[in-house]
């Protein structure tokens, strides 16, 4: 990326165009109205593009504000290279565009209402059937649930983002350790320009310790051939071309069995990887020389060649994992791991890459994640990196992937796919069900408390389970009547503790007394949604690995309450995507699938009985705030994996009936109980292993601006 424009728009007849050049062969021009282009000099200092880019004493950066002739309609931005024309940006000025612009949204507004209007005609009549679509014509007609949701950084903001962050003339150390590392790259007619860059980013490599293991699956350019061709000089490379067209998998295969590296690492014949690549996975290996698999955060190419849409990836999470292929590019594995599974298989064309890593993950837990960006994922043509519904044959083969690791397992489940996307959802089986009990801790404010009640017993459709209210010292006469009229239904048991509030204590008492194999923590203030929430839940609860189940939560407005916990947001902890329409995708689909956090709220949550008591569930010294958090971390700490179901949905109404903890003797409590978190668990909640270090602390999934690349947050 030798150049970019940050900005370019008419403001107030006036053209504002800022930006910066590091070549010196590319020159900037600007055109109105068509006519012969104008040169613009460089003339603004940016000291952090110098500094990135290593150049001294040279104004890099442009800055414009010009005023744009009278009667200009259309005005271009051109980028030239040695007079060549590459990129150009064209703006137009007409007050009539601008308008008809306007209209067209005002048409088309009216048209997408009259869609709704004739599939749902009682709309207009029916306050039930208004509440009912409200979300759902939210979410189809104003373009909440596309595909841009799943990544939401502009470009603009994610290129600021490189140049603060990523500086790639670091001083590098010299390793006791230096293993050879073995490129694994097929080759089958990649487009010339991208595929000598990708070479090009292999041999800029600063760790040198390597070997390119080349295998050309009988591509027909006769360019791409000679180019091939031209690297046999360098001894870096070991080249082989099929007699046929052997097809991905297979040439991969070959290229491994020609590798006499440690370590294989695998590239696309026309993506690139930073400079910086194998010296951080060796730099990684150096300090645990045990590690088998390393995989990094990548980002895509756009078609300029514009890096863009980056993807910061948690730990490693296996559940996430089943779910879609998180792991992707870069990656370092063993290569004796590689050959134990028996390398790629040749019929998962599509979801090799995918398939691999679920057979490698079945033999062996010492994989390590660098929280750096150190490939670049270029968006071709009918790549899967451009669109999620190209390539039908990969999805298909990737729930092929999901179904052959579940049955190696031994776990009977069922791979649930979806129209137009490119994610999975495991859906766990059992032939009996265990009892479940359900503990509610409430006091007065019935009318909360039957609302949640009278939901579960006319809603759930899972049959083995019991209620146990803890009734905390009701004095409200209809509250106590409701309750009496509760104890005379044989699933629902009142169990009366009058004592101070102590949300950790009512639910270890209720522990004591429950007959359910499985355990719910539920508050009064919810409302069920979905009605198999328990038989979906349980399936997840009843995996070994597996801790802590949670639950999306909506405000009664459905928009999302709770979407997962992420550790050190806001200051101890915070739920993500709060105020999201109830059906927005989450980035990169966290909002589609059972993902793997660091916690869930205990507003909802399920664990084996047995795993509760196995870590002394709740610490009664966390009266009110932060115990669920610190029930989360314990069965981390114990080696569990905690995960949230976006499929399971109750309304919760938050704090109706204690209050929020923001004044007086409330708050004082809930700062002695954050600095208990801190004291506690502040290495989780410096780094919490789902929530990449990249992303911001001040707002859940935005690129943090003050980030040091890879490593823990530090307050912001």
């Amino acid at each position: 990326m030798n150049y970019y424009i940050e900005e370019a728009k008419i403001i107030n007849r006036k053209l504002v165009l800022e930006g910066w050049i590091v070549d010196s062969n590319i020159s900037l021009f600007v055109s109105f109205n068509n006519k012969r282009p104008v040169h613009l000099e460089l003339n603004k200092d940016r000291e952090e593009i110098n500094k990135h880019f290593n150049i001294s004493d040279k104004k890099l950066g442009f800055s414009y504000n010009i005023s744009c002739p009278s009667m200009c309609s259309k005005i271009k931005i051109i980028i030239k290279n040695n007079n060549e024309e590459i990129d150009n940006i064209v703006l137009n000025n007409s007050i009539f565009s601008k308008i008809g612009k306007k209209i067209c949204k005002i048409f088309s507004l009216i048209g997408k209402t009259f869609k709704v209007l004739r599939k749902h005609p009682g709309i207009l009549f029916s306050r039930k059937l208004l509440k009912k679509y409200k979300d759902v014509f939210f979410d189809k007609y104003y373009n909440r649930n596309k595909d841009d949701s799943l990544n939401p950084f502009d470009q603009k903001e994610y290129i600021e983002w490189i140049i603060r962050n990523e500086n790639i003339f670091d001083k590098k150390e010299e390793f006791s350790y230096q293993p050879k590392i073995s490129f694994i790259l097929p080759v089958y007619n990649p487009k010339l320009s991208d595929f000598k860059e990708c070479i090009d980013s292999i041999l800029k490599q600063t760790y040198t310790n390597y070997e390119v293991c080349l295998v050309d699956d009988c591509s027909t350019d006769k360019s791409v051939l000679d180019y091939i061709d031209s690297l046999k000089n360098n001894n870096k490379f070991k080249i082989y071309h099929n007699s046929e067209n052997l097809h991905i998998s297979k040439s991969s295969n070959k290229a491994i069995s020609m590798a006499e590296g440690d370590f294989i690492a695998l590239i696309d014949h026309d993506d690139t990887i930073s400079s910086n690549a194998l010296y951080e996975c060796v730099k990684v290996l150096n300090d645990d020389k045990t590690i088998d698999f390393i995989y990094s955060d990548f980002d895509k190419l756009d078609k300029k060649g514009l890096r863009c849409e980056p993807y910061f990836k948690p730990d490693y999470a296996p559940d996430t994992l089943l779910n879609f292929n998180y792991l992707s590019h870069f990656n370092l594995i063993r290569k004796s791991i590689v050959e134990s599974v028996g390398m790629f298989n040749p019929d998962m064309i599509g979801a090799q890459d995918y398939d691999l890593y679920l057979r490698i993950v079945e033999k062996t837990n010492k994989i390590e994640h660098i929280s750096k960006i150190l490939y670049h994922w270029r968006m071709a043509e009918n790549s899967t990196s451009t669109k999620k519904s190209s390539k039908n044959y990969a999805y298909l083969n990737g729930k092929k992937a999901i179904e052959e690791a579940l049955k190696r397992r031994n776990i009977d489940a069922e791979v649930i796919t979806k129209e137009n996307s490119s994610f999975y959802t495991v859906e766990y089986k059992y032939s009996n069900e265990p009892k479940i009990s359900i503990i509610i801790p409430t006091r007065d404010y019935g009318d909360i408390l039957k609302k949640c009640v009278d939901s579960l017993i006319s809603k759930t459709t899972y049959k083995n389970y019991e209620i146990i209210i803890i009734d905390n010292g009701t004095t409200d006469k209809k509250t106590l009547e409701l309750l009496e009229e509760y104890n005379k239904n044989d699933k629902i048991r009142i169990v009366k503790l009058d004592c101070e509030f102590n949300f950790s204590y009512l639910n270890n008492e209720a522990i004591k007394v429950c007959n359910g194999e499985y355990i719910v923590l539920l508050n009064n203030d919810t409302e069920l949604i979905t009605p198999n929430w328990l038989n979906v839940m349980v399936g997840y609860a009843m995996q070994e690995h597996i801790g802590t189940v949670g639950v999306k939560l909506l405000y009664p407005d459905n928009t999302i309450q709770h979407g997962g916990v992420v550790l050190g947001l806001g200051g101890v902890a915070s739920h993500s995507f709060i105020g999201e329409p109830r059906h927005y995708r989450g980035f990169n689909g966290l909002l589609e699938v059972p993902t793997n956090y660091a916690a869930v709220t205990a507003a909802c949550l399920m664990v084996k009985k047995s795993k509760y008591l196995e870590v002394n569930g709740l610490s009664e010294e966390l009266k009110v705030a932060y115990n669920d958090i610190d029930f989360n971390i314990k069965l981390l700490e114990a080696g569990y994996y905690n995960i949230f179901l976006p499929q399971v949905e109750l309304y919760h109404y938050e704090s109706k009936s204690r209050g929020l903890d923001t004044t007086g003797e409330k708050y004082e409590r809930f700062l002695k109980e954050s600095s208990i978190m801190m004291n506690k668990w502040g290495s989780y909640i410096r780094k919490d292993p789902f929530y990449n270090p990249n992303y911001s602390l001040k707002s859940a999934f935005r690129l943090d601006r003050t980030a040091k690349v890879g490593g823990s947050h530090d307050e912001e």
